[in-house]
């Protein structure tokens, strides 16, 4: 079933979703398809299934209820089906009811007449109901799931399969509606047929006799297959144009799946760069979704037309068909020279877009040091550049196009003078000379388009590759991979001989980094600047994986589990927040789209932002501006931190969580945190010796290393006493790249 009609048909049996819903009821379709995975051996919790997925109003929808099923290693689909015909093999199956409810039939009693249903509002319980009683609340659909076959981790295998590819298994999904295309276009072939042959009949039958009669009638059957062509090209466009869309939100969906997936480590290091190629898949898209596809359908229909020339004309067919391989020869000549052109403005645009986002992310910074003459002449430099590569392909596009037109006009000349001499030698007729003529320029038209065909193709081409590569690296959250399932984590934390290096340094981060933090610990980590704080937090998120060692919580490999399940348990407040555009209740609850107003209040309160929203006449309500400018550095922290709170999760990581607050906010939030229910782990990194009060241990670190590591009192008596080797300041080695 196509996304369009499954939307709709959710939509009809009462499942588009409201605005509002009973809080009894959180997400029946989440429970219940947690409920499948279970049974089919696969458990799976929320956070694993939901992670990245567009939710709509923080719940699963009928179709993204699919790509969560999948993430649970099950194969599933929405069926129209009776409860009659959901027997024993198709069982267990989520119905969808009405009143935005949802069950788990897992089988019938003997008599066939009692439903054994499991309940997601009931916490799984089971709960038999009449047939009878089923059916009044049964919407007809229900989905149907069996677990998929366990994925080796060889990627050979996944690239052998084409069906698996995320761009071409989108286009395959949809080949019906381009073989409905390829249907229109075969008719409108047929049809363009009646233009020449009106033509041909009026010259050589009613002008000679006069018969008005049947001019009439041949206007009137040249009418209808005009009629009938431009419905049908209406119904090639709708076609395509229906094709496109649904691919596109496939293909689209994919793309962004696997670039919001993509580990840091294997991100590309321009940002700018990386934006641009995902931009390439415009023109891939458009390229399979607009009349430059039906252009390529007419191709084949030229050796139609050169045939209709043959029966009416006999050897001048000879002369298109002899034109339409040459034109063909002259474009695949210049295929290469122009694919070489393609490759380079492709990299032209990209390091183009590369300096403009740099630019316009760093205009304070540039204005404050007076350095727009230098950012103007490198924007200036990359035009240049870019312009002059788009002038070389714009010019073999224009070569191609000109031989073609050339190569068309000398057709229809020779065409015309030998048709002269049929005529003279009564083999022909001045009507099949006009027919044939124009029939010639039919078959040659689609290839007086072949240039810029060759050009959108080679683009194409180019923006398929690099966006081969993006998809082509390796997820955070690899198919292959099974991971444990830790819904409720204690907080023990462990790191065994971990060694770590940022994508592209020669010098370590971390290294030999082992420490182990018990539950409802509360750790303090200080160190000069680039010592490893910072990249010590991002390897317990799972940010990045050490080249060496292991980290462990609750004593599982983190890499054993899922990264939604270990981050939503793990309150993250860094060094620079970064905010969203929108509100600042939004930006509260960006991980949290379901928290309600109490809880956003309550963690606001905590951090601080009340201080400050109150005084602005719209609250929490108070837009923040893009990336936050329109906060100061301290607000920023306070919403970070607010963030942080708002899963009220089992371990805090902050990292210099108010090194911009005033005293006074850092003081709210020192009694905030120092208030929190005890058996949190904490974890924190600061130069506020103020805030050292919140800890009882502390973890310093020197050039990636653990120099000391103890009680508070004694590791800050040591410190006091210069009994630690720290490293100087101009002889230090420090690990870069981000280690703060």
């Amino acid at each position: 079933m196509s996304p369009d009609a499954a939307t709709d048909n959710a939509a009809a049996s009462g499942w588009s979703l409201p605005q509002t819903e009973p809080e009894s009821v959180a997400d029946p379709l989440l429970a219940g398809l947690l409920l499948l995975a279970r049974h089919w051996g696969r458990p799976a919790t929320p956070q694993a299934l939901c992670a990245g997925l567009p939710l709509e109003d923080g719940r699963l929808t009928p179709m993204l209820c699919l790509r969560a099923a999948e993430r649970a290693g099950l194969a599933a689909r929405w069926s129209q089906r009776d409860l009659d015909e959901l027997e024993s093999g198709y069982l267990p199956a989520l119905l969808l009811l009405t009143e935005r409810r949802a069950a788990v039939l897992t089988g019938w009693d003997e008599n066939g007449q009692q439903a054994q249903l499991q309940w997601p509002e009931e916490a799984g319980g089971m709960r038999p109901m009449a047939r009878a009683e089923l059916e009044e609340i049964y919407s007809g659909r229900a989905l149907l799931c069996a677990p998929l076959p366990e994925r080796t981790a060889v990627p050979e295998a996944d690239d052998d399969a084409p069906q698996r590819h995320w761009f071409w298994g989108a286009l395959r999904r949809f080949w019906p509606l381009y073989a409905e295309t390829a249907a229109a276009s075969m008719m409108i072939n047929l049809l363009a047929l009646a233009s020449p042959l009106f033509i041909m009949n009026v010259y050589d039958r009613v002008v000679p006799n006069q018969a008005m009669e049947t001019l009439w009638v041949l206007a009137i059957g040249a009418a209808l297959a005009f009629g009938f062509d431009f419905l049908l090209r209406t119904l090639r466009g709708y076609f395509l144009d229906l094709a496109g869309k649904r691919a596109d939100l496939l293909m689209a969906s994919k793309l962004a799946e696997q670039t919001l997936g993509l580990p840091l480590a294997n991100l590309p290091p321009s940002t700018g760069g990386l934006a641009r190629t995902l931009q390439d898949f415009e023109p891939l898209r458009d390229f399979f979704a607009s009349a430059t596809l039906a252009t390529l359908i007419d191709l084949p229909f030229a050796i139609l037309f050169v045939g209709v020339i043959w029966l009416l004309g006999g050897d001048i067919a000879l002369i298109p068909a002899l034109m339409i391989p040459l034109v063909i020869l002259i474009g695949f000549l210049l295929q290469r020279p122009l694919a070489r052109a393609a490759r380079a403005a492709h990299s032209e645009a990209a390091r183009k877009h590369a300096v403009l986002v740099e630019a316009i992310g760093g205009l304070e910074t540039i204005k404050t040091l007076g350095a727009e003459g230098r950012m103007q002449r490198q924007w200036e430099r990359s035009v240049s550049h870019a312009a002059q590569v788009g002038a070389k392909t714009r010019n073999i596009g224009s070569l191609a196009v000109h031989l073609a037109l050339v190569a068309q006009q000398l057709s229809t000349i020779a065409l015309v003078v030998m048709g002269v001499g049929r005529i003279a030698e009564g083999a022909m007729s001045m009507g099949a000379l006009i027919a044939c003529t124009i029939l010639s320029g039919r078959a040659l038209a689609p290839l007086a388009q072949i240039a810029g065909i060759l050009t959108r193709f080679e683009q194409s081409s180019v923006s398929l590759e690099q966006l081969n590569r993006i998809m082509s690296l390796p997820n955070e959250r690899p198919a292959e991979r099974r991971y444990i399932s830790r819904p409720a984590l204690s907080g023990a934390i462990a790191l065994e001989n971990v060694r770590f290096a940022y994508p592209g340094q020669k010098f370590d981060a971390l290294s030999d980094i082992t420490l182990s933090i018990a539950p409802g610990e509360r750790v303090g980590f200080l160190g000069r600047m680039g010592s490893g704080k910072s990249t010590l937090f991002r390897l317990l998120l799972g940010l990045y994986e050490p080249q060496a060692g292991a980290v462990r919580l609750d004593g599982a490999d983190l890499r054993q589990i899922d990264p939604a399940d270990a981050r939503r348990q793990m309150g993250y407040a860094p060094q620079e927040p970064l905010l969203f555009v929108g509100s600042l209740r939004e930006n509260i609850a960006w991980g949290a789209p379901q928290a309600d107003d109490a809880r956003v209040l309550h963690v606001a309160e905590l951090a601080g932002v009340s201080q400050f929203a109150q005084r602005h006449p719209m609250g929490l309500e108070a837009p923040v501006g893009e990336r936050g400018a329109g906060l100061s550095g301290g607000q920023r922290q306070a919403v970070s931190l607010a963030r942080a709170l708002i899963h009220d999760p089992p371990m805090l990581l902050l990292d210099e969580p108010t090194s911009s607050m005033d005293s006074a906010s850092e003081a709210h939030v020192k009694r905030s945190i120092a208030a929190l229910p005890p058996g949190r782990t904490l974890l924190l990194a600061t130069h506020r010796a103020s805030l050292l009060t919140l800890v009882d241990r502390l973890v310093i670190l020197d050039e990636g290393r653990i120099i000391a590591d103890g009680p508070k009192e004694q590791v800050l008596r040591q410190l006091q006493s210069g009994a630690l080797p720290l490293s100087s300041a101009n002889g230090a080695q420090p690990a870069v790249g981000g280690a703060a």
